[in-house]
Order: C-alpha cells, then structure tokens, then sequence
C-alpha cells in the first residue's frame, strides 16, 4: 500500500475515505494556506504527490513540482472533483492497476 501527499483544498472531505478504499494507506494533506507548510517539504514516507489544481497557487505548485523531482516521486495533477481524481491515479499504471481488476487498487512504487 502506498502512501499519499495531497496538496491543495482547505478540506478533503469524503476523498480521504475513497482514497484509502483505493489502496492508500495514508492520506496525508496540505492545504497550501499556511507559507510555513511548503517549507517542511514532502515526508520520506510519501510514495505520490497530488497536486488539486483548482485550489493551489502557482507558487506553491512550483515548489512542490521542485521537491517531488528531487525526492524522486511521482507528481500527479487533478482538480478537486473525486472523478477527476480517480481516473488521473487509475490512468497510471505505475500507480493503479485497475484494468486487471477491475476497479481502482494501488500497487506500491514509484514511476
């Protein structure tokens, strides 16, 4: 199971609970509207990045585009919609191996 950087939205909501019903074993969220957050940089234990597009300032995606790169994990870039969601983590293969079962289950690894 893989572990989750969601960057972007005061609140998640219910994407957290469908998130984990995918396969991710920990959803771990900044919202962006604090300046201190960008600074502590992604976790070592964080396996994806997803930035919500919608509801994150250009500075902030930059920097964190940045250290995902140089942490080596893979970045991905949706809107705040669950469907959004879903079909950007279940279109990489890298992440989600959905055609063979059918529905969304996240493999551990990095692209």
């Amino acid at each position: 199971m893989a572990n989750l950087l969601v960057v972007g939205a005061d609140h998640l909501g219910n994407m957290k609970d469908h998130l984990n019903e995918m396969g991710f074993r920990e959803v771990l969220h900044i919202s962006g509207r604090k300046c201190q957050a960008v600074k502590k940089g992604i976790p070592e234990n964080v396996d994806a990045v997803l930035v919500l597009t919608d509801y994150v300032n250009h500075n902030l995606s930059k920097v964190i585009k940045q250290q995902a790169k140089d942490q080596e994990v893979p970045i991905y870039y949706a809107k705040r919609s669950w469907c959004s969601v879903q079909k950007v983590l279940c279109d990489c293969r890298e992440l989600c191996k959905a055609a063979q079962e059918g529905s969304c289950g996240v493999q551990r690894g990095r692209a």
